[in-house]
């Protein structure tokens, strides 16, 4: 499992360098507006952006530390890890500032690091690695996909932080059925090889989850607030993730009352460490810091 931590940190802080980028792109893309109507020709004029490209590739990097993490590690384990994504976000908003993180910073980082300590140290609190039910996977991405069109249609008809966080929920789920595809992929590729992994259907689910989680979250980032739409996607990809390794990975949930206390205890830790630091004053400054178009 160590392998598995120490990539699913690689991967968090690779995915917050790359959300920095993208999301000052998306900001000068839409030239600080917040409305719906500014999404229009966002991902054409995205493409475009040096700033954007160079997210982009950082994100790439991002998700192959990430397959590897769950080739050594199960969703439950390697999602809950992406919460610091967030943490890193912070650290690196004080790069080149000259200022310290606030103390709701830190309280915020000590608050995830506690969550996750108590999650990983207590025996059960981390259902298993199981076998996969891929009848159990489709079962869940089609509860999954009215879920992210609902949302997705709410966050149209508004504007600002309200729209940014729901299309950080939609952004999240598909980030987290990523995460369980690219689990099926990566064990398609090292026990059946690579003729059978590009006739089956994991592989090209995995490109379009991830996708459209890209899209939504350059338009959550275009929708004005980075920490809404940071903490959205940063709470939703390990709740889903879990919920999904307890369902479709044949793995049971915590059965003793220690593991469900210590369960308890991290999700309420992980979520007010989140609270804080989605109020970061760096994360709002570099929000309302909105770069002229180039």
């Amino acid at each position: 499992m160590a392998w598995a931590v120490c990539f699913s940190l690689l991967a968090a802080f690779l995915f917050a360098a790359a959300a920095a980028l993208q999301y000052r792109a998306a900001r000068r893309a839409v030239h600080g507006v917040s409305d719906a109507s500014a999404a229009h020709g966002l991902t054409r004029r995205l493409v475009r952006d040096p700033v954007w490209l160079t997210g982009w590739g950082v994100n790439l990097g991002g998700f192959c530390a990430q397959a590897v993490a769950l080739h050594f590690g199960s969703t439950a384990v390697v999602q809950p890890l992406l919460v610091t994504q967030l943490v890193f976000t912070i650290v690196l908003g004080t790069i080149g500032t000259g200022r310290r993180p606030a103390r709701l910073d830190l309280f915020g980082g000590i608050a995830v690091t506690a969550g996750l300590a108590v999650l990983f140290t207590v025996p059960g609190a981390i259902p298993p690695q199981g076998e996969p039910s891929r009848p159990r996977i489709l079962l869940a991405g089609l509860i999954a996909a009215p879920v992210i069109v609902a949302l997705s249609r709410a966050a149209w008809l508004r504007k600002g932080p309200v729209r940014a966080a729901l299309l950080g929920v939609c952004a999240g789920l598909c980030f987290a059925a990523t995460a369980v595809l690219i689990k099926l992929t990566t064990a398609d590729l090292v026990d059946r090889g690579v003729a059978a992994t590009a006739v089956d259907w994991p592989g090209y689910a995995l490109a379009g989850s991830t996708l459209l989680g890209l899209v939504i979250e350059q338009r959550a980032f275009a929708a004005g607030s980075l920490p809404a739409a940071m903490t959205a996607m940063t709470m939703t990809n390990p709740i889903a993730s879990y919920l999904v390794a307890a369902f479709a990975f044949q793995t049971l949930p915590p059965r003793t009352a220690a593991a469900l206390t210590a369960l308890s205890f991290s999700v309420l830790l992980l979520t007010g460490g989140v609270a804080l630091l989605s109020r970061s004053a760096h994360a709002s400054r570099e929000g309302d810091t909105v770069p002229g178009p180039s």
